[in-house]
């Protein structure tokens, strides 16, 4: 029989739909339910493109003597991380203060007052490497429930009372300067690969958000060392098995230092956040492989992720069937010397082997090769090898596809409507602000309500049942905020003001301080609150960053004091830990700018207004908000009271409540900005 999840909008909890498992979905009945019986949960947590999660469903969860033991003993909650992202947070703090690790999937063991007392993550059916088999697993915890209760019970209310002890001393004493800003700087370098670009050692992460902070110190400071490590490591991810060289987008990170083998899943948010990094990188440095890789990154978002209802999906599996009926991590992405041969010929395959790196041995598993571009030499035959590319990439379209999770993040659709709004706008490509704006209408109509509260998903159009997070509220306000800087439309800023206004009546605390879930929220073990920066900006500094854009928009002193309390965090941590606050130090840096407020008055589509706007556009300066429209025009309080120079368009640049005389001619605009 079907158990209680074939109802719900996750992709991951319909993949466990028809398991042998009795899951119940999160949902105060499924603890009732452990409470009538007698019995503790089993919280399972994953997401659908994570490769483990996967492995464990197939070992275990499929496992029909497994599922029997589960369900006698136990009521199983199956529970999406990318859906429910506080109950995960909660439950991760607790298996990381447990057991110094955490990861996918997470196995947590709960009494039915919902309290953590066992934890861990994948566990194979049979015992390996150390590890104890699930079904040990299962019976240790039914023999410690049954009959060493009060141990269990003590256990749970102390690592309960210890979440609860852990508020957040975040720092509080006014904003990051000069200072803190250069000693992340300095950590960075410490920290940074000069050999292969990107910080640390395996795996390796695309560092994105540290990547924006460079890019702003560089503009901010003319530090020549923060602009190399930017462009260095951004070439090297773009040479490297990372970055799909046929297709476009990055994969979630590499397993090894020189960012060869990729772990293969390609998550919406990576994409949109990188996007945007060389579109950047492109405006610092004018590099064509910056252009390049901006643009067939915002294709892929849109070919690959767009759902037909004009969102963006969550994620593309890792995985995927080799031809042979397995499912093979990495099938859909790898070559051999021989299947190169079979597509091309022999002498294009020889051609392509070398072009990307392509071995007899390979460098991926079976004696297959992820597509790089290893060499530095410019190559002659640039026809040939665009020939040769297409001939791959319409192979691979026939290979088995790569599973889809085809829900709406709303947090993550907000970062992909930032990053195409500016794509589109800086390399003149309308289709592209056309999409963003699709993702944008798609949000208001299905994930807001009348009093502009969030829901954190859709699938197939249809609301979640899960409210929004900090992350939804700042993020769609930061994609809202894009989108109204570059098509000149006033009704994005307001949209971005309404979810603003509901981050500073539910999630603030005193001191600046935030919370990733609202004051009225279901209620959890502990109230979540993450300021660091991991794979996407941290609900807090995204706030930050909206907060203060919001402000330079419209003057508002609320929502400036705001994201200056919220960057306390940033004074605390940047110093020390800055490759988790990546984020907010980008935001520091816009703040330290001013940031530069620039309203440009004219006729919309009049040579020299374009001319003006594109200007405006295309500057560096870091965080500068842009309005651009008729003289006095309602749209954008920026424009009120700026009006047109000797007849014709003209830019106004303010900073620290100081503004420039008005300039109506591009190049001395350019010095300004």
């Amino acid at each position: 029989m079907p158990n209680r999840l074939a109802h719900e909008t996750s992709p991951y909890l319909l993949q466990h739909a028809d398991n042998p498992v009795d899951w119940w979905p999160w949902s105060a009945e499924a603890f009732e339910e452990a409470r009538r019986r007698d019995v503790p949960v089993l919280l399972s947590v994953g997401y659908s493109s994570c490769h483990w999660c996967h492995v464990m469903a197939h070992e275990s969860f499929e496992d029909d003597a497994t599922a029997a033991l589960v369900n006698e003993h136990f009521v199983a909650v199956k529970v999406d991380r990318e859906e429910r992202p506080d109950v995960d947070a909660v439950y991760m703090e607790a298996v990381q203060a447990a057991t110094g690790q955490g990861g996918w999937p997470m196995t947590v063991f709960l009494t039915p007052d919902a309290a953590p007392f066992y934890f861990g993550t994948y566990f194979p059916p049979e015992p390996r490497h150390g590890m104890p088999s699930f079904p040990e697993v299962l019976e240790g915890v039914r023999d410690a429930w049954s009959g060493r209760r009060e141990e269990v019970g003590e256990v749970a209310q102390r690592i309960v009372k210890d979440l609860a002890g852990r508020s957040l001393a975040y720092g509080g004493d006014g904003v990051p300067g000069e200072e803190e800003l250069a000693q992340a700087l300095l950590g960075l370098t410490r920290e940074y690969d000069a050999t292969r670009g990107g910080f640390g050692g395996a795996p390796k992460f695309p560092p994105s958000m540290v990547l924006e902070f460079l890019l702003r110190h560089h503009a901010r400071t003319g530090s020549e060392g923060a602009l190399q490590m930017a462009a260095d490591t951004c070439e090297a991810m773009a040479r490297g098995g990372i970055y799909d060289q046929l297709g476009g987008g990055f994969a979630r990170y590499a397993v090894d230092r020189a960012w060869v083998v990729p772990h293969f899943e390609k998550m919406l948010y990576d994409n949109a956040l990188l996007c945007r990094v060389y579109a950047h990188l492109w405006k610092a440095t004018g590099s064509d492989l910056a252009r390049r890789v901006a643009l067939e990154t915002a294709d892929f978002l849109v070919r690959e992720l767009r759902t037909p209802e004009g969102g963006f999906a969550s994620a593309l599996d890792a995985d995927s069937d080799d031809g042979t009926g397995r499912h093979v991590e990495g099938a859909y992405y790898v070559w051999t010397p021989g299947q190169l041969a079979e597509v091309l010929g022999v002498e294009d395959a020889a051609l392509a082997a070398a072009h990307y790196g392509v071995t007899e041995d390979g460098t991926f598993e079976h004696g297959s090769s992820v597509l790089q571009l290893p060499q530095d030499a410019g190559v002659a035959d640039a026809e040939r090898l665009a020939s040769i590319a297409a001939r791959l990439l319409a192979a691979r379209e026939e290979r088995a596809r790569p599973g889809r999770d085809d829900k709406v993040v709303a947090a993550w659709n907000g970062l992909a409507i930032a990053a195409l709004a500016e794509a589109g706008a800086l390399f003149d490509r309308p289709d592209l602000v056309e999409r963003a704006t699709e993702a944008a209408d798609l949000l208001v109509r299905v994930h807001m309500d009348e009093q502009a509260r969030l829901t954190r998903t859709s699938k197939d159009g249809r609301a979640g049942a899960n409210a929004g997070v900090l992350e939804d509220y700042a993020d769609v306000a930061e994609g809202f905020l894009a989108l109204a800087a570059v098509t000149g439309e006033g009704a994005w800023l307001e949209f971005a003001g309404f979810l603003l206004d509901l981050v500073l009546a539910r999630f603030t605390s005193e001191g600046g301080a935030l919370y990733d879930t609202a004051h009225d929220a279901e209620q959890l073990i502990r109230r979540p609150q993450d300021p660091t920066d991991n794979a996407a900006p941290s609900g807090w500094t995204a706030a930050a960053g909206a907060l203060l854009t919001y402000a330079a928009q419209t003057g508002s002193e609320a929502h400036r004091a705001a994201a200056e309390g919220a960057l306390g965090v940033v004074k605390a941590l940047g110093p020390r830990a800055p490759r988790f606050i990546g984020w907010g130090l980008a935001t520091a840096e816009a703040l330290l700018d001013g940031p530069r407020e620039i309203a440009v008055v004219g006729t919309p589509g009049d040579g020299a207004f374009e001319e003006l706007r594109r200007t405006a556009l295309l500057a560096t300066a870091p965080g500068a908000v842009l309005a651009a429209g008729a003289p006095d025009s309602e749209e954008f309080p920026l424009l009120k009271d700026r009006p047109l120079v000797a007849g014709g368009p003209a830019a106004y640049v303010c900073r620290h409540f100081t503004c420039d005389a008005p300039v109506t001619d591009a190049a001395a605009l350019r010095r300004a900005l």
